[in-house]
Parts: C-alpha cells; sequence; structure tokens
C-alpha cells in the first residue's frame, strides 16, 4: 500500500552502504503498493480467531493475505496475482507450523473482468478468485466465511488482519496474525479523503486511533458481524492517518460475479 520511493547516487566510498541499501530496497519492493497492502494500531489476534484468514506465498516470501470462500476457492485482491504462487491456510504464526497449517498450490487466478492490470494506479474492481489445487481440510481452525447478503453500514465495527507491516512509513512485519477494529466511513467522506478516486466498488474503513491495514495486507478480509465485506485494497501513504482510511474492494457489488464464478460451492 505504500508508493514506491526514490533513492539518490551514493556519496564516494559508500559502496558497501549502498549494496544494503540496495538489498532493503529490493525486499521492499516485494511488498510495494503494486503487491501488498500491515494491521496498524491493532494487535495479536487470538490464534485461530479467523479461521478464514490465508495467506499467499511465493516461495517462503509472503505477498499478500486472503480469505477462504469455499473448500477450494479464496479470495483475494487483483493486484496479487502472479504466475506461481501457494496459499497458506490455518496459519497464525507464519515462522513455526501451526498444527492445522496447510499450504496448497493454485489451480487457477480469475481476476475481475472490469480490472485493468496494466494500470496499477486504477484501484477499481481489485478482486481475485483463487482456485486451489485440491480442497482443504476443513474444521474449526480452517473454514470459509459466509459473503455479505448486503452492503455494510455506516459506523458498523469491523475486524480486519493480516500480517504485514505494524509501523509505517518504517516497516516491521510481525510474525502473528495481527488484527484491528475499524468502522465504515460514509462514501462522502470517503471520496473527501481521496478526491476522485472512489467508486462504488469501494469501501472506506477506519478509526480515530490510526488503526489500518497496511503493506503486506493485500487481499486480506474486512469482517463485519462474522460475514466478509470487503478484500483489503489501497490506501494512504504512510498508512495509519485517521482522516485517510484503507480503502476495500466493496464485496457486496460483487457477490454475483464471485459465486457464478464459483459455481457449484464445493
Amino acid at each position: 500500500m505504500l508508493e514506491e520511493a526514490t533513492m539518490g547516487h551514493p556519496p564516494p566510498g559508500a559502496a558497501r552502504t549502498w549494496i544494503i541499501l540496495l538489498l532493503l530496497l529490493g525486499a521492499w519492493a516485494g511488498l510495494s503498493r503494486a503487491q501488498g497492502s500491515k494491521v496498524l494500531s491493532g494487535q495479536e489476534c487470538y490464534p485461530h480467531s479467523q479461521p478464514w484468514q490465508t495467506a499467499l506465498f511465493q516461495g517462503e516470501r509472503l505477498i499478500c493475505g486472503g480469505v477462504l470462500v469455499g473448500a477450494k476457492w479464496v479470495l483475494t485482491a487483483a493486484h496479487c496475482k502472479k504466475s506461481k504462487y501457494t496459499v497458506r491456510l490455518g496459519d497464525h504464526s507464519l515462522e513455526s507450523k501451526d498444527e492445522p497449517e496447510q499450504e496448497i498450490a493454485v489451480a487457477r487466478s480469475i481476476q475481475h473482468p472490469c480490472y485493468n492490470s496494466s494500470n496499477p494506479e486504477d484501484h477499481n474492481h481489485d478482486l481475485m478468485l483463487i482456485e486451489l489445487r485440491h480442497r482443504a481440510s476443513l474444521g474449526s481452525k480452517v473454514k470459509p466465511i459466509n459473503l455479505a447478503p448486503q452492503c455494510a453500514y455506516v459506523g458498523q465495527k469491523c475486524t480486519i488482519s493480516g500480517w504485514g507491516t505494524v509501523t509505517s512509513p518504517r516497516e516491521n512485519f510481525p510474525d502473528t496474525l495481527n488484527c484491528a477494529t475499524v468502522e465504515i466511513f460514509s462514501q462522502k467522506k470517503c471520496k473527501k479523503a481521496y478526491p476522485g478516486k472512489i467508486t462504488e466498488g469501494m469501501v472506506c474503513a477506519g478509526n480515530s486511533n490510526g488503526a489500518d491495514t497496511c503493506q503486506g495486507d493485500s487481499g486480506g478480509p474486512l469482517v463485519c458481524d462474522e460475514v466478509l465485506q470487503g478484500i483489503t485494497s489501497w490506501g494512504s501513504d504512510p498508512c495509519g492517518r485517521p482522516d485517510r482510511p484503507g480503502v476495500y474492494t466493496n464485496l457486496c457489488r460483487y457477490t454475483e460475479w464471485v459465486e457464478k464464478t464459483m459455481g457449484n460451492r464445493d
């Protein structure tokens, strides 16, 4: 969710420092705004309290979050698409093996047909369905979440979660899943925060403490009253500004596409 930074040339004799900075920049770029969007002002989730939360990995590298919506289906942000990646389910600590943890290869990645992948600044229709190679083993710690039957209302309390950075602009990625409580903003307030950038396919959420999703959280869930209302998409740089809330794909506008694409939910 953070903007790309630019760096000047190093002073003479600073080659080693420059190499280190390049390595750090490379690690940062792997989770840039175009690929990932922390939970700021949050805290560690109670383990497995978000059993629908998934993580998208390229090898050992976290690239995005995701949400289990069927035994073989995961919803995430369209900008998280990669040529090859896996989905982890049942995770809490990324460093240690959790008892319910499963890692499943991706069979198909289906971006919303109206998503403009050629323009990273166009966040409209930022939604993608991932079909897993095989069904997940479901239980109390790995289970799908229901899609919202109607849109969220202004002021509604919701939960955001992810393994994204917990500080901004300096990055600090946690080992365990973090959660925070936010509330739904009116479209008027949302449009005032981001003039000319908000559509009906987006919904804003935040709070006065600056609770927010951030880099590494993209594709993760916005859950209101135990149903999925949004997918983490984009927001301000730096993250966590109370006047500039996180922006989520407004899932109630896409329920028909999701259900039609999934077909028979097995």
